[in-house]
């Protein structure tokens, strides 16, 4: 599909007043006018981040894809991959659409809850989950379909909001740019990034999660104590070639050792450096004599 160029807002005039000096007589008595002030330019706000790739990152990352191998994870089954509907079920812009809207619901949401709220727009609104049909129903039918996910009243306003301007300023279509996703309602660039790889197989930057910012900062691999830090940091350090799965890798791993601890340990102890791996889960905050004994799990001598 051939790229749209961001439509940029009309640039305002800028108008400098002039001003104008009455001519002074060579004989006036007036002080010599003071030279010009030297003004010091300003230091920018942005910081420079450590380019230096961490001696443990390729260690361990190999190690979490190893576990992550057989990809069981909630993200897995229920990420915005594969609970988009997609061509040639729907037309490809349906399915970018349908992208932005799973990733929208997502946030502070887990995966089993926005795949059951997709499944219900996608059947229940007439004419199917498309810009069109969301921008048609009302704000209490949308909110009646999405009530289960988090922070659901602010979602329906976004979703709506975007929706305006998906039809008005893109017609019709989602922006297939980062910049261009930013300027949608409830959108930032953890989410915009996201959506380009998914939707358009474009990796414009990295999409970290709640899960890659806690493990991150646990592992020092950055220091930062919000996830759109934590993407600056590690975008400059992380070779671009891991960008576009380092987010599917890690969430999946972060969803496990919270949330399915049993199958997290088993899989460790299976592995081909079990040593590591369940030292791994440790250092995240896995308690490994509590949860082998709840499950009765025989832990490895080391």
């Amino acid at each position: 599909m051939p790229k749209r160029k961001l439509e940029t807002p009309s640039s305002r005039t800028l108008r400098s007043a002039s001003s104008t000096s009455s001519p002074r007589s060579s004989s006036s008595s007036s002080p010599p006018s003071k030279p010009p002030v030297k003004r010091t330019p300003s230091k920018s706000n942005k910081k420079a981040y450590s380019t230096k790739i961490p001696a443990d990152f390729k260690s361990l990352n190999d190690l979490v894809t190893e576990l992550r191998a057989d990809k069981t994870a909630p993200v897995d089954s229920a990420g915005a991959e594969v609970i988009c509907q997609q061509p040639p079920l729907v037309p490809i812009e349906v399915y970018h659409f349908q992208v932005l809207i799973a990733l929208m619901l997502s946030s502070q949401t887990k995966d089993a809850v926005v795949s059951a709220a997709m499944a219900k727009m996608q059947t229940k609104i007439p004419g199917g989950l498309t810009v069109q049909s969301v921008s048609a129903i009302s704000d209490a039918t949308l909110d009646e379909h999405i009530h289960s996910v988090g922070f659901h009243n602010n979602k329906v306003k976004y979703i709506k909001k975007a929706c305006e301007t998906i039809v008005k300023d893109y017609s019709g279509e989602i922006p297939n740019t980062s910049e261009g996703l930013c300027s949608l309602a409830g959108v930032g660039p953890k989410m915009a990034h996201l959506v380009m790889n998914v939707a358009f197989n474009e990796i414009t930057g990295i999409g970290v999660d709640t899960h890659m910012h806690r493990i991150f900062n646990i592992l020092k691999w950055v220091n930062s104590s919000q996830p759109d830090n934590t993407r600056q940091q590690l975008e400059a350090w992380l070779p671009r070639a891991y960008w576009g799965q380092i987010n599917l890798i890690w969430v999946g791993f972060g969803q496990e050792s919270q949330q399915q601890k049993e199958k997290a340990i088993k899989k460790a102890i299976a592995c081909s450096r079990p040593k590591e791996a369940l030292n791994l889960l440790k250092r995240v905050g896995v308690d490994l004599k509590k949860e082998a004994a709840r499950y009765e799990i025989t832990l490895p001598k080391f």
